[in-house]
């Protein structure tokens, strides 16, 4: 590493110390807990939306393979105009993510990969157009859109097999995280079958296309016709929905139309991987940056809080009455009553904050309820302890005022 590499490097983790982390650097794994990509993924979990997460990571690790697979074609001193004709083609006629990988001239990639101009066709068109709609009518969620069984019936009836001249939509803009994204999350992707492929021997085609035929069998093809309890069919706007994939990961692709086909696999899922990012970035990831960065409490776990909060306050009341209508001498006992009343403003007001201070004087944040890790965001841990002084000093300013007041209040015995 050069020295303007770690300048660059060093410019970048001070920039960090100043502002909340990007959804691309969660993504690429660069932040830390509490708002690291295994936290974003364990809160869309909580909202059962995790699946569209599970299908960004599963097509970039598709693409990674295929990433792979040209560079094993290029160290065996072959090209990819040799090895693969209809890719390089199809690279060359609309572009391609690969297209420094593959060697295409930098000039066709950046044509390519424009979002305006001639290059976009028709159907890319409705892809943005679809995605602006959604943003603008605030309809991009990342949670699948409840069916019913008339439009399982027409969505199925409307599906047909591609035929030579099959062109799915493709991305727009240029987006690719580099590195690989392994399979970290075991919890309900551990039936599934295994999106990494041995590298024992060469990546071959095959690979690829089972690789593509998976992500379409788990996230893009209807429930009702694959009905299995692996499928979890991720909502798409039409412009970008793939109703059936025509080949079969068994055998080498024979006729005309089904190799022209394949030549679209590299590139098969990016719109839609594109358009999951977008609504991840722009629905789900500011909610889970106001409930990690600014919170460091479970949603069960606050009303636990509440709950636990009004019965020490209906004790601390019960008490301070009795003590009253008692008229319990010395009156100095009634200072004791700060106890029940502190525990109980403490409950209240974490729960209303989704923020327990003495969790984040201690550097702990709730991962799943009453399970914690220690923060080791700079920023985020800047920002909570910011807020757990403003609670800790509201607390004790309604511990004192109800102490006081019981306190002050005269005695009459009943």
């Amino acid at each position: 590493m050069d020295d303007e590499q770690i300048r660059q490097q060093e410019d970048w983790l001070n920039n960090r110390k100043n502002r909340l982390p990007s959804f691309t650097e969660v993504l690429s794994r660069r932040t830390r807990p509490p708002v690291d990509l295994f936290m974003f993924y364990l809160f869309l979990q909580r909202e059962g939306a995790e699946d569209i997460l599970d299908f960004w990571l599963d097509v970039q690790q598709h693409e990674n393979l295929c990433r792979a697979y040209f560079k094993d074609v290029r160290k065996s001193g072959r090209t990819i105009k040799e090895d693969w004709p209809q890719y390089w083609d199809y690279a060359r006629r609309r572009g391609s993510i690969y297209g420094t990988v593959v060697g295409l001239q930098p000039n066709a990639v950046k044509r390519s990969t424009t979002s305006t101009g001639e290059m976009l066709n028709d159907q890319e068109k409705q892809v943005l157009a679809a995605a602006g709609d959604d943003k603008r009518a605030g309809t991009i969620s990342t949670s699948p859109r409840p069916r019913t069984p008339g439009l399982e019936k027409e969505r199925i009836a409307s599906a047909s097999p591609p035929t030579g001249e099959y062109d799915p939509p493709r991305s727009t803009t240029p987006f690719s995280i580099s590195g690989r994204t392994p399979t970290l999350f075991n919890m309900r992707r551990a039936s599934r079958a295994p999106t990494v492929i041995p590298r024992s021997a060469a990546i071959s085609r095959l690979d690829l296309i089972a690789s593509a035929e998976r992500i379409y069998l788990r996230y893009l093809s209807p429930a009702s016709t694959v009905g299995s309890p692996e499928n979890h069919e991720i909502y798409l706007p039409p412009a970008l929905r793939i109703h059936s994939f025509p080949l079969s990961s068994t055998q080498e692709p024979k006729s005309q139309s089904d190799v022209t086909i394949m030549a679209h696999i590299p590139d098969m899922f990016h719109a839609q991987k594109e358009y999951c990012f977008r609504a991840m970035e722009q629905d789900a990831f500011p909610r889970f940056l106001r409930a990690k960065a600014f919170g460091n409490l479970t949603p069960l776990s606050a009303l636990v809080r509440l709950v636990v909060g009004l019965i020490i306050l209906w004790i601390g009341l019960a008490t301070a009455f009795a003590l009253i209508f008692l008229d319990v001498q010395p009156k100095t006992k009634r200072f004791f009553l700060f106890i029940p009343f502190a525990l109980a403003i403490l409950c209240l007001i974490s729960h209303q904050y989704e923020l327990d201070p003495i969790l984040i004087f201690l550097g702990q944040s709730e991962s799943t309820p009453f399970r914690t890790l220690t923060i080791r965001e700079p920023y985020v841990k800047k920002l909570l302890l910011g807020r757990a002084i403003w609670v800790t000093t509201l607390v004790a300013i309604c511990v004192s005022a109800l102490t006081l007041i019981f306190w002050a209040v005269p005695g009459h015995r009943l």
